[in-house]
């Protein structure tokens, strides 16, 4: 049940050096492609990224919180073309979960690092180092990377009585 996949995914920092394979990597694609996007509008793009080199460079995208991909041995980069719709960053965030739980269903570990308005090093983004690693077009932002592969280290779900019910409120 999907309840199930829910509840033991955990943000994974720690990968073995096992590539993933291509099947599976197919199997993000699909997940990823089917992403919802409001109006069908499918402003995002994605760079598939399996070059260890390419993602050790990728890990030094900002000062803090990316620099675990560097093990990672498969990397997606979620980008966008704000002019096809204004709700861009909503479609991107919805891709990336998706591509969260298939890579949790695959049996695979991941961990998102977000990109879109933080810094690289002295006044250059983490954007704009990563397009230009990457060579993408101007026109396209990165809202986020999202490190994969098998884990290495295991992490319980998070128990039931630690939820904040208390963001929860009903209207009958």
């Amino acid at each position: 049940m999907f309840i199930d996949l829910l509840r033991k995914r955990r943000s994974i920092r720690q990968f073995f050096e096992q590539p993933v394979e291509k099947e599976k990597i197919d199997l993000l694609v699909e997940a990823m492609l089917r992403s919802p996007s409001s109006r069908g509008f499918n402003p995002w793009e994605f760079v598939v990224v399996k070059d260890p080199g390419v993602i050790g460079d990728l890990a030094l995208a900002k000062a803090h919180g990316s620099s675990f991909m560097k093990n990672a041995p498969l990397a997606i980069v979620v980008l966008a073309d704000p002019g096809r719709c204004d709700v861009w960053v909503e479609d991107c965030s919805i891709a990336a979960l998706i591509i969260h739980l298939a890579a949790a269903d695959l049996g695979l570990g991941s961990c998102w690092i977000q990109l879109r308005m933080r810094e690289h090093k002295s006044g250059v983004s983490a954007e704009e180092y990563v397009k230009k690693l990457l060579g993408q077009q101007d026109k396209l932002v990165v809202e986020a990377m999202i490190a994969i592969g098998y884990p290495k280290e295991q992490k319980a779900g998070h128990p039931l009585s630690t939820l904040p019910y208390e963001k929860v409120s009903y209207v009958d």
